[in-house]
């Protein structure tokens, strides 16, 4: 098993760190290889961002995400660049508040990763929403996998909080309501 992801959106949204978070979670704690960078534009906060992390049963001889099988998105921007690019069958996962599309499909998922953080009181935690959504709509990582790699990537004194995040988007996805 080879699964390609790409995660993607702009500056300030800690797409960077849900890469991480996520691959963290399937090299320590789910026992799968993993390889994850990084991409983002000149500006600090704003411009373009994406990471890619693949994930494997066996060593991973290329180290490129090409056509990913998991695409989340949380900016339009993002969706006009790697939309296209989306593995045939893959998944799509995007921010429905903040990615317009009248794509459709059963693969496709629109989740409001924002309005939920917002709900939580901190929208900051809107990448802990979106990688909760990812774990609900995919095998790739297991849930418990995903949180104790939460527990040990974020400020212990954020942890509640980004773990109620997280629940939050797995929830939304596995309740159906994401259509």
């Amino acid at each position: 098993m080879r699964r390609e992801l790409r995660l993607a959106g702009f500056g300030g949204q800690g797409i960077i760190l849900a890469g991480y978070i996520l691959g963290k979670a399937a090299a320590l704690y789910d026992g799968k290889e993993a390889v994850f960078s990084q991409s983002y534009g000149p500006e600090a906060r704003g411009g373009a961002c994406a990471a890619a992390v693949i994930i494997s049963d066996e060593a991973i001889d290329y180290p490129v995400v090409t056509r990913p099988d998991y695409l989340v998105l949380m900016s339009q921007e993002a969706f006009t660049i790697y939309g296209p690019l989306v593995n045939e069958g893959g998944i799509v996962i995007m921010d429905r508040d903040l990615v317009e599309t009248t794509t459709e499909g059963e693969r496709i998922y629109r989740v409001p990763f924002t309005r939920l953080a917002e709900e939580l009181g901190n929208r900051i935690v809107a990448n802990m929403v979106m990688l909760g959504a990812l774990a609900a709509a995919t095998d790739v990582v297991g849930r418990e996998a995903m949180e104790e790699s939460i527990r040990t990537s974020v400020r212990e004194r954020t942890v509640p909080l980004n773990l109620k995040a997280f629940a939050a988007g797995y929830d939304y996805l596995a309740q159906g309501e994401a259509a």
